[in-house]
C-alpha cells in the first residue's frame, strides 16, 4: 500500500502458520486484559475492605458484637481481613469455651487459624497472576518464532524470482515482523500488570500479617483481663 502501512493487509497476506501464531498471541493478549481488569477491581476491593474493616475494628467496637455482624452475613459475603478476623475470633472463642487456661495454647490456636485463612485469601488474590507472568515471558518468543517462519517463507518465495529489489522484499519482511510486534504487544502489558499486582498482593499480605499480630495482642490482653477478674 502506497503512502502508509496497512497492518490488516500484511496480516491477511501472511502465511497460514504465521497467521496462526498471530491468532495465539491475540488470544494471549485478550485473556491478559481480562485478567488485568478483573485483578485491578479485585485488589482495589481487597484494599478498600481491609481499610474499612480496620477502621471499624479500632473504633472501640465490642469484638463479640463485631464477630456476630461479620459471621451473620454468611461466608459468601465476607472476604479478606474480615475472614481473617472471623476465623481467629471463632478459634479464640472455641478455646475459651473449652476452659483452656494456658494462654500460649489459646493464642497459638488463634494465630494458626488466622494464618490459614490469610494464606487462603492471599492465594485467591494471586490467582491468575502466574498466567500474566507466563504471557510476558513467552509471548516475545512466540512472536519471534512467527517472524522466523515468515522470513523463511518470504526468502523461499523470493528465491524463485529473477529480479529481486527492496520494493519486492520489504512487504514480505514486514509481514513477518508483524508477529514480533504482536508478541511485544501481548507481553508488555502482561509484564507491567504482573509486577504491579504482585507488589500490591505483597502489600495486602503484609497488612494481613500486621493485623494478625495486633489482633493477637488484643486477645492476650483480654485473656489477662478476664483471668484477673
Amino acid at each position: 500500500m502506497n503512502g502508509g502501512l496497512n497492518i490488516f493487509k500484511l496480516v491477511a497476506e501472511a502465511s497460514i502458520l504465521v497467521q496462526l501464531v498471530m491468532l495465539v498471541l491475540l488470544v494471549f493478549s485478550f485473556m491478559s486484559w481480562v485478567i488485568i481488569i478483573r485483578k485491578h477491581q479485585q485488589l482495589k476491593s481487597a484494599m478498600d475492605e481491609a481499610e474499612s474493616f480496620e477502621e471499624r475494628f479500632w473504633s472501640g467496637a465490642d469484638l463479640a458484637q463485631l464477630f456476630r455482624e461479620v459471621s451473620g452475613r454468611g461466608a459468601g459475603s465476607n472476604g479478606g481481613l474480615e475472614m481473617v478476623f472471623e476465623s481467629g475470633f471463632r478459634e479464640f472463642a472455641r478455646q475459651r469455651q473449652r476452659r483452656t487456661h494456658d494462654l500460649r495454647i489459646v493464642i497459638e490456636g488463634t494465630e494458626r487459624a488466622m494464618r490459614v485463612t490469610g494464606t487462603r485469601e492471599i492465594g485467591r488474590l494471586e490467582r491468575n497472576l502466574e498466567f500474566l507472568a507466563n504471557v510476558g515471558s513467552i509471548s516475545p518468543y512466540v512472536g519471534l518464532f512467527g517472524t522466523v517462519i515468515g522470513i523463511m517463507g518470504a526468502f523461499q518465495g523470493l528465491g524463485e524470482m529473477k529480479d529481486v529489489t527492496i520494493a519486492v522484499v520489504a512487504p514480505h519482511i514486514s509481514e513477518a515482523l508483524i508477529a514480533t510486534a504482536m508478541g511485544l504487544f501481548a507481553a508488555i502489558p502482561a509484564v507491567w500488570a504482573y509486577n504491579r499486582y504482585a507488589n500490591k498482593v505483597d502489600r495486602v499480605a503484609s497488612r494481613y500479617e500486621v493485623f494478625q499480630e495486633e489482633f493477637s495482642s488484643v486477645l492476650q490482653r483480654q485473656i489477662q483481663t478476664d483471668d484477673a477478674a
